[in-house]
């Protein structure tokens, strides 16, 4: 990254925007007569969330020694990738670039938002093709690139993400949903090294709190100062706020069940690679595996008749189904069901 100039990429109405403030935004107080935000003043959720998510940044800044002023929540990593959109690129102008396949909400989001979506394929073990890459790391208007490590569907940690960032002078955001199932080191080492780098974290995945939509970006106090102020006043409700809290002080719990879903990861794939239907698993470092079958469409399709849910990912890749590491009963009933095609 070279010559980097935030205010350069930032859409100027964003720059502008004056955020939406509230009276409670500048008293600092915990206790109070509030009198000022039209809440019914009976119950125990009655009251406004705090904006800021303060107590879970708090907690997640001295886990992971990043600076709260470094820490942004939002509704799930969704909301973040949407925001990001909205701070960089300016509709029917500026483009995004991914690297197929991938997450699909990216190309969601960029739909919304009225953004062209550059897609370049991975190669053939799903990385990044630095050659193939530069003309596009060229283009004035590509503003955004999106890095999904471990990768979703395929698995894998992606590598060249530090070319990227050393030869682009527009935003790289970098997926880490599964980064807790990964051996492989977080980028957030890599914060004050490149100004440019936004990385997600979730809740939903190794914190087993899919339901409660809470997400993570850490970034530059700049990027993290545009998020918080781009973002709805209060889109973290206090029920969410105390669940990532809970989460975040039982240590042992998240230790165990990572512990758990990587053993069991690897006895699903011993077992499965015993089938013939099942030609080929790709290396993962994340919590699923994108198995290789005979026909995807005809085996998913029976799983779903016995109940058992899959993701069939033959849209993208050829014969692959995506499956997710279950309890060791789920599993055992998912070997049950594909031995019949031996």
């Amino acid at each position: 990254m070279k010559n980097f100039n935030l205010e350069s990429l930032v859409r100027p109405n964003i720059l502008k925007l004056k955020p939406y403030s509230s009276a409670r935004d500048e008293y600092n107080g915990d206790t109070g007569i509030f009198l000022d935000a039209n809440e019914n003043p009976f119950g125990t959720l009655n009251r406004y969330p705090d904006p800021y998510q303060k107590e879970v940044k708090e907690k997640l800044s001295a886990l992971k020694n990043i600076p709260v002023s470094q820490i942004f929540l939002g509704n799930g990593s969704d909301e973040v990738i949407d925001l990001v959109f909205r701070i960089f690129c300016t509709p029917g102008n500026d483009k995004a670039l991914v690297f197929t396949p991938t997450y699909g909400m990216y190309e969601v989001s960029a739909n919304i938002n009225d953004t062209e979506l550059l897609q370049l394929p991975l190669n053939r073990n799903f990385q990044i093709d630095r050659e193939a890459v530069i003309p596009f790391l060229k283009d004035e208007n590509l503003k955004l690139i999106f890095i999904c490590s471990p990768n979703n569907p395929t698995g894998n940690s992606i590598e060249n993400v530090d070319f990227i960032l050393e030869n682009f002078n527009g935003i790289v955001f970098v997926d880490e949903a599964y980064i807790d199932f990964s051996s492989q080191k977080s980028w957030t080492e890599k914060l004050e090294q490149y100004p440019n780098l936004i990385i997600s974290q979730t809740f939903s995945k190794a914190r087993g709190l899919a339901a409660v939509r809470v997400g993570i970006a850490y970034s530059s106090p700049e990027i993290i100062s545009l998020l918080n102020k781009t973002k709805p006043p209060y889109n973290v409700s206090q029920l969410n706020q105390e669940a990532a809290l809970i989460a975040l002080v039982d240590d042992e719990k998240y230790q165990s069940e990572i512990k758990t879903i990587l053993e069991e990861k690897e006895r699903l794939e011993k077992a499965l690679l015993k089938l013939a239907v099942i030609k080929k698993i790709y290396p993962s470092d994340a919590n699923f595996i994108l198995a290789e079958v005979n026909d995807a469409d005809e085996i998913y399709n029976n799983l779903v008749q016995q109940k058992i849910i899959t993701r069939n990912r033959s849209s993208v890749i050829a014969n692959c189904i995506r499956i997710t590491i279950g309890t060791t009963e789920e599993n055992n009933q998912l070997i049950a069901a594909l031995k019949p095609y031996n």
